[in-house]
């Protein structure tokens, strides 16, 4: 089975579209018959990405448009809406993709902090409140998907910005389906899709060929759409180091840090690294 929203003439637009995982939802939407249009703050890539995808769509370019955009700023994703409603009608797919993740450090720069804060999380702030009013309106199956990270669960130590933001987007998407499932006459359903190591633009660190490790994005994006078909929420991949039992027992763990009082982030102290060894093999 797959979503409802996900048939011929819908139309789907994607954040983040230019590259990686949000060009491959953008493909495989295009392959279903769904219009598309794909935004990215990189016109150059964005203008390569949409002609790819003319030769996918079903209609060609009639059914592909792209825009540039900065999501972190609300004017441009209300550029966006009213571009695309007045292009194909309004929209009955929405994915919150866009995100960076430059690094960050706790005493970094207010500046780089904040910067990660409007892409991450108030891009799909923006996105959400901009779209799905007049997707509710419309009357029809919809489908809002906003991208999180595993990193917002289990909040790793390294890049704290990063963390907070993804942590945030998991509170608002969880917010927004009780939301949307609380408002009669709704037909839009909200998701949050949760990336393993994924090879990308965002993730390559300067190498160029995908590690052993890590899924593809078009990999990531078969999973997602199995998962909506299935009606998931919380949309958690897996990839090729870690499966779905590890990122269970991780995330189990981070969550007993509260229930048993243990010291904060403690799968990274050196105190309980052998408690945690064997929470993981179940010894």
């Amino acid at each position: 089975m797959s979503h409802p929203a996900l048939v011929p003439q819908s139309v789907a637009v994607i954040t983040g579209g230019a590259s990686g995982i949000g060009l491959a939802a953008a493909n495989h939407f295009a392959k279903l018959g769904l219009k598309i249009c794909i935004a990215d703050h990189d016109a150059d890539k964005l203008a390569r990405a949409a002609e790819l995808l003319t030769y996918v769509a079903p209609g060609g370019s009639e059914d592909v448009m792209s825009l540039a955009v900065d999501v972190s700023h609300r004017n441009e994703i209300e550029r966006l809406e009213a571009a695309v409603r007045a292009r194909f009608g309004g929209a009955d797919v929405l994915m919150n993709n866009a995100g960076i993740q430059p690094g960050s450090q706790m005493f970094g720069p207010p500046n780089g902090w904040q910067h990660v804060l409007d892409v991450n999380l108030w891009g799909i702030i923006h996105g959400t409140q901009v779209f799905a009013p007049a997707m509710i309106a419309r009357g029809r199956p919809g489908l809002i998907i906003n991208t999180g990270s595993k990193q917002g669960i289990t909040t790793p130590p390294g890049d704290p910005a990063y963390n907070v933001s993804k942590a945030a987007v998991k509170a608002f998407t969880e917010a927004l389906a009780h939301e949307l499932r609380s408002t009669q006459g709704c037909a839009i359903t909200a998701h949050l899709l949760i990336p393993g190591f994924v090879f990308t633009g965002l993730t390559s660190r300067g190498r160029s060929e995908k590690p052993a490790g890590a899924w593809t994005a078009e990999q990531t994006v078969d999973f997602m759409l199995e998962r909506l078909g299935a009606g998931d929420f919380y949309i958690l991949c897996p990839d090729n180091d870690a499966p779905r039992a590890l990122d269970e027992k991780r995330i189990a763990w981070a969550a007993g840090d509260i229930i048993a009082n243990r010291p904060a982030l403690s799968r990274w102290h050196p105190d309980y690294a052998e408690a945690f060894r064997r929470h993981v093999e179940g010894t």
